[in-house]
Protein backbone atom coordinates (compact mmCIF):
# COMPACT_ATOMS: atom_id res chain seq x y z
CA UNK A 1 0.00 0.00 0.00
CA UNK A 2 1.44 3.35 -1.05
CA UNK A 3 1.35 6.64 0.84
CA UNK A 4 -2.15 7.93 1.34
CA UNK A 5 -3.49 11.26 0.09
CA UNK A 6 -6.77 11.87 1.88
CA UNK A 7 -9.04 14.89 2.14
CA UNK A 8 -11.67 15.34 4.86
CA UNK A 9 -14.29 18.07 4.76
CA UNK A 10 -14.05 20.24 7.87
CA UNK A 11 -16.48 23.14 8.11
CA UNK A 12 -15.65 24.24 11.66
CA UNK A 13 -13.37 27.16 12.41
CA UNK A 14 -10.58 24.94 13.76
CA UNK A 15 -9.32 21.38 13.32
CA UNK A 16 -9.07 19.41 16.56
CA UNK A 17 -6.52 16.59 16.81
CA UNK A 18 -5.65 14.30 19.72
CA UNK A 19 -2.17 12.79 19.57
CA UNK A 20 -1.29 9.53 21.26
CA UNK A 21 2.19 8.09 20.91
CA UNK A 22 4.46 5.24 21.97
CA UNK A 23 1.66 2.92 23.05
CA UNK A 24 4.07 -0.10 23.06
CA UNK A 25 1.38 -2.77 22.96
CA UNK A 26 2.00 -6.50 23.30
CA UNK A 27 -0.13 -9.45 22.31
CA UNK A 28 -0.87 -10.12 25.97
CA UNK A 29 -3.32 -7.83 27.70
CA UNK A 30 -1.38 -7.36 30.93
CA UNK A 31 2.22 -7.04 29.78
CA UNK A 32 4.23 -4.10 31.05
CA UNK A 33 6.95 -1.77 29.84
CA UNK A 34 9.10 -0.19 32.55
CA UNK A 35 6.48 -0.89 35.18
CA UNK A 36 3.42 0.27 33.24
CA UNK A 37 0.88 -2.20 31.81
CA UNK A 38 0.67 -0.73 28.31
CA UNK A 39 -2.79 -1.84 27.15
CA UNK A 40 -4.65 -0.72 30.30
CA UNK A 41 -2.69 2.56 30.23
CA UNK A 42 -3.69 3.23 26.62
CA UNK A 43 -7.30 2.28 27.35
CA UNK A 44 -7.33 4.75 30.26
CA UNK A 45 -5.78 7.52 28.13
CA UNK A 46 -8.38 7.06 25.39
CA UNK A 47 -11.19 7.00 27.96
CA UNK A 48 -9.85 10.18 29.55
CA UNK A 49 -9.62 11.93 26.19
CA UNK A 50 -13.13 10.75 25.35
CA UNK A 51 -14.41 12.30 28.57
CA UNK A 52 -12.52 15.59 28.34
CA UNK A 53 -11.52 16.41 24.73
CA UNK A 54 -14.14 14.80 22.50
CA UNK A 55 -14.86 14.81 19.67
CA UNK A 56 -11.71 15.62 17.69
CA UNK A 57 -11.71 15.58 13.91
CA UNK A 58 -8.95 12.94 13.90
CA UNK A 59 -6.55 10.97 16.05
CA UNK A 60 -2.80 11.00 15.43
CA UNK A 61 -0.51 8.17 16.60
CA UNK A 62 3.20 8.86 16.09
CA UNK A 63 4.87 5.47 16.26
CA UNK A 64 5.86 2.57 18.48
CA UNK A 65 2.34 1.24 18.37
CA UNK A 66 3.73 -2.11 19.56
CA UNK A 67 6.77 -3.23 21.52
CA UNK A 68 8.48 -5.46 18.94
CA UNK A 69 5.37 -7.68 19.01
CA UNK A 70 3.11 -7.64 15.94
CA UNK A 71 0.42 -9.49 17.89
CA UNK A 72 -0.20 -6.14 19.60
CA UNK A 73 -1.68 -4.62 16.44
CA UNK A 74 -5.07 -6.33 16.81
CA UNK A 75 -5.47 -4.58 20.19
CA UNK A 76 -4.61 -1.28 18.53
CA UNK A 77 -7.05 -1.95 15.69
CA UNK A 78 -9.82 -2.88 18.10
CA UNK A 79 -9.40 0.17 20.36
CA UNK A 80 -8.95 2.82 17.70
CA UNK A 81 -11.17 1.26 15.05
CA UNK A 82 -14.18 1.52 17.35
CA UNK A 83 -13.92 5.29 17.80
CA UNK A 84 -15.48 6.32 14.49
CA UNK A 85 -12.72 8.78 13.59
CA UNK A 86 -9.81 8.93 11.12
CA UNK A 87 -6.69 7.48 12.75
CA UNK A 88 -3.47 8.86 11.25
CA UNK A 89 -0.56 6.52 11.95
CA UNK A 90 3.16 6.33 11.29
CA UNK A 91 5.70 3.71 12.41
CA UNK A 92 8.31 3.87 15.16
CA UNK A 93 11.48 1.88 15.70
CA UNK A 94 9.63 -0.80 17.72
CA UNK A 95 7.02 -1.33 15.01
CA UNK A 96 7.10 -3.97 12.29
CA UNK A 97 6.07 -2.04 9.16
CA UNK A 98 4.84 -5.00 7.11
CA UNK A 99 2.63 -6.29 9.93
CA UNK A 100 1.47 -2.76 10.68
CA UNK A 101 0.44 -2.24 7.04
CA UNK A 102 -1.34 -5.57 6.96
CA UNK A 103 -3.21 -5.19 10.26
CA UNK A 104 -4.21 -1.54 9.78
CA UNK A 105 -5.08 -1.67 6.10
CA UNK A 106 -8.13 0.40 5.25
CA UNK A 107 -10.43 2.90 6.95
CA UNK A 108 -10.36 4.42 9.48
CA UNK A 109 -6.58 4.06 9.44
CA UNK A 110 -4.34 6.30 7.32
CA UNK A 111 -0.72 5.15 7.12
CA UNK A 112 1.78 7.58 5.66
CA UNK A 113 1.29 10.23 3.01
CA UNK A 114 -0.85 13.16 4.08
CA UNK A 115 -4.39 14.03 5.06
CA UNK A 116 -6.14 17.36 4.51
CA UNK A 117 -8.58 18.78 7.05
CA UNK A 118 -10.03 22.13 6.11
CA UNK A 119 -7.21 24.69 5.98
CA UNK A 120 -4.61 22.21 7.27
CA UNK A 121 -2.50 19.43 5.76
CA UNK A 122 -1.11 16.78 8.11
CA UNK A 123 2.00 15.09 6.71
CA UNK A 124 2.96 11.61 8.00
CA UNK A 125 6.62 10.57 7.65
CA UNK A 126 8.32 7.20 8.14
CA UNK A 127 11.65 7.82 9.90
CA UNK A 128 12.43 4.20 10.80
CA UNK A 129 15.73 2.43 10.12
CA UNK A 130 15.46 -1.38 10.20
CA UNK A 131 17.26 -2.81 13.22
CA UNK A 132 18.12 0.58 14.69
CA UNK A 133 16.72 2.70 17.50
CA UNK A 134 17.86 5.78 15.56
CA UNK A 135 15.90 7.14 12.65
CA UNK A 136 16.45 8.64 9.21
CA UNK A 137 14.30 9.89 6.38
CA UNK A 138 15.04 8.14 3.09
CA UNK A 139 15.50 10.08 -0.14
CA UNK A 140 11.99 8.92 -1.08
CA UNK A 141 10.56 10.20 2.22
CA UNK A 142 12.28 13.57 1.81
CA UNK A 143 10.95 13.82 -1.75
CA UNK A 144 7.48 12.96 -0.48
CA UNK A 145 7.76 15.68 2.16
CA UNK A 146 8.83 18.20 -0.47
CA UNK A 147 5.89 17.23 -2.68
CA UNK A 148 3.39 17.38 0.17
CA UNK A 149 4.53 20.85 1.24
CA UNK A 150 4.81 22.20 -2.31
CA UNK A 151 1.33 21.03 -3.30
CA UNK A 152 -0.45 22.21 -0.15
CA UNK A 153 -1.69 25.42 -1.76
CA UNK A 154 -3.14 27.77 0.84
CA UNK A 155 -3.16 25.09 3.55
CA UNK A 156 -1.03 25.27 6.69
CA UNK A 157 1.09 22.17 7.36
CA UNK A 158 1.66 20.03 10.44
CA UNK A 159 4.58 17.62 9.87
CA UNK A 160 4.64 14.42 11.94
CA UNK A 161 7.34 11.79 12.48
CA UNK A 162 8.55 9.44 15.19
CA UNK A 163 12.17 10.47 15.80
CA UNK A 164 13.17 13.84 17.21
CA UNK A 165 14.79 16.18 14.66
CA UNK A 166 16.32 18.51 17.27
CA UNK A 167 18.40 17.73 20.39
CA UNK A 168 16.45 16.95 23.55
CA UNK A 169 19.27 17.73 25.97
CA UNK A 170 19.72 14.07 26.96
CA UNK A 171 23.01 12.55 25.84
CA UNK A 172 21.71 8.98 25.58
CA UNK A 173 18.48 9.97 23.85
CA UNK A 174 20.14 12.27 21.34
CA UNK A 175 22.21 9.31 20.12
CA UNK A 176 19.00 7.71 18.82
CA UNK A 177 17.32 10.68 17.17
CA UNK A 178 16.90 11.56 13.50
CA UNK A 179 20.36 11.06 12.00
CA UNK A 180 19.74 13.22 8.94
CA UNK A 181 17.94 15.99 10.77
CA UNK A 182 19.87 18.65 8.81
CA UNK A 183 18.42 17.36 5.53
CA UNK A 184 14.94 17.25 6.99
CA UNK A 185 15.15 20.77 8.41
CA UNK A 186 16.55 22.05 5.11
CA UNK A 187 13.36 20.92 3.38
CA UNK A 188 11.24 22.47 6.14
CA UNK A 189 13.12 25.77 5.82
CA UNK A 190 12.27 26.04 2.12
CA UNK A 191 8.54 26.27 2.86
CA UNK A 192 6.69 29.05 4.65
CA UNK A 193 3.54 26.97 5.20
CA UNK A 194 4.95 24.68 7.93
CA UNK A 195 3.48 25.71 11.26
CA UNK A 196 4.58 22.86 13.51
CA UNK A 197 6.52 19.59 13.71
CA UNK A 198 5.33 16.97 16.16
CA UNK A 199 6.97 13.68 17.19
CA UNK A 200 7.02 10.84 19.72
CA UNK A 201 9.96 8.53 20.63
CA UNK A 202 11.29 10.65 23.51
CA UNK A 203 8.59 9.79 26.09
CA UNK A 204 8.43 13.36 27.40
CA UNK A 205 6.96 16.76 26.65
CA UNK A 206 8.85 19.38 24.65
CA UNK A 207 7.75 22.72 23.25
CA UNK A 208 10.08 25.09 21.43
CA UNK A 209 10.20 27.43 18.45
CA UNK A 210 12.62 27.27 15.51
CA UNK A 211 12.43 29.84 12.72
CA UNK A 212 8.77 30.40 13.47
CA UNK A 213 7.93 26.66 13.45
CA UNK A 214 6.58 25.08 16.65
CA UNK A 215 8.52 21.98 17.78
CA UNK A 216 6.44 19.58 19.86
CA UNK A 217 7.26 16.25 21.52
CA UNK A 218 4.52 14.31 23.27
CA UNK A 219 4.69 11.94 26.25
CA UNK A 220 3.94 8.25 25.90
CA UNK A 221 0.68 6.63 26.88
CA UNK A 222 2.81 4.41 29.14
CA UNK A 223 6.16 5.16 30.88
CA UNK A 224 8.16 8.40 30.47
CA UNK A 225 11.88 9.15 30.18
CA UNK A 226 13.50 11.59 32.60
CA UNK A 227 14.18 14.88 30.77
CA UNK A 228 17.72 16.31 30.58
CA UNK A 229 19.31 13.08 31.76
CA UNK A 230 22.72 12.10 30.37
CA UNK A 231 22.06 8.42 31.07
CA UNK A 232 18.88 6.41 30.60
CA UNK A 233 16.40 7.06 33.40
CA UNK A 234 12.66 6.63 33.80
CA UNK A 235 10.55 9.61 34.90
CA UNK A 236 7.80 9.23 37.48
CA UNK A 237 5.32 11.20 35.41
CA UNK A 238 2.14 9.33 34.44
CA UNK A 239 0.89 8.46 30.95
CA UNK A 240 -0.06 11.36 28.73
CA UNK A 241 -1.41 12.58 25.41
CA UNK A 242 -1.59 15.89 23.51
CA UNK A 243 -4.49 17.91 22.19
CA UNK A 244 -4.05 20.28 19.25
CA UNK A 245 -6.42 22.93 17.96
CA UNK A 246 -5.31 23.96 14.47
CA UNK A 247 -6.83 27.31 13.59
CA UNK A 248 -7.64 28.62 10.11
CA UNK A 249 -5.09 31.45 10.41
CA UNK A 250 -2.24 28.97 10.97
CA UNK A 251 -1.95 29.45 14.71
CA UNK A 252 -2.38 26.51 17.05
CA UNK A 253 -3.36 25.87 20.64
CA UNK A 254 -1.98 22.75 22.28
CA UNK A 255 -1.66 21.16 25.68
CA UNK A 256 -0.22 18.00 27.16
CA UNK A 257 -2.62 16.07 29.37
CA UNK A 258 -1.12 13.79 32.03
CA UNK A 259 -3.39 10.93 33.06
CA UNK A 260 -2.92 9.55 36.56
CA UNK A 261 -4.86 6.82 38.31
CA UNK A 262 -6.68 7.11 41.62
CA UNK A 263 -6.53 4.03 43.82
CA UNK A 264 -10.14 3.29 42.94
CA UNK A 265 -9.19 3.10 39.26
CA UNK A 266 -10.70 6.36 38.04
CA UNK A 267 -8.51 8.81 36.21
CA UNK A 268 -7.50 12.37 36.90
CA UNK A 269 -5.44 14.77 34.84
CA UNK A 270 -3.13 17.74 35.01
CA UNK A 271 -2.85 19.85 31.87
CA UNK A 272 0.32 21.57 30.75
CA UNK A 273 -0.71 24.36 28.41
CA UNK A 274 1.54 25.19 25.50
Amino acid sequence: MGPAEVCYAVFMSAVRIIQFTDTHLYGGEGESLRGVATLPALTAAIAHAHAHAWPPHALLVTGDLVQDDPSGYPHFRRLFGALGLPVLCLPGNHDEPEAMQRELDGAPFVLGGFADFGRWRIVLLDSCLPGSASGALSAQALAGLEKALSSAGARHCLVCLHHHPVPMGSRWLDRVGLTNAAEFLHVIDQHTNVRAIVWGHVHQSHDALRKGVRLLATPSTCAQFLPNSDDFAVDRRPPGYRTLELRPDGSLLTEVVWVAQHRNGSSRSACSAA
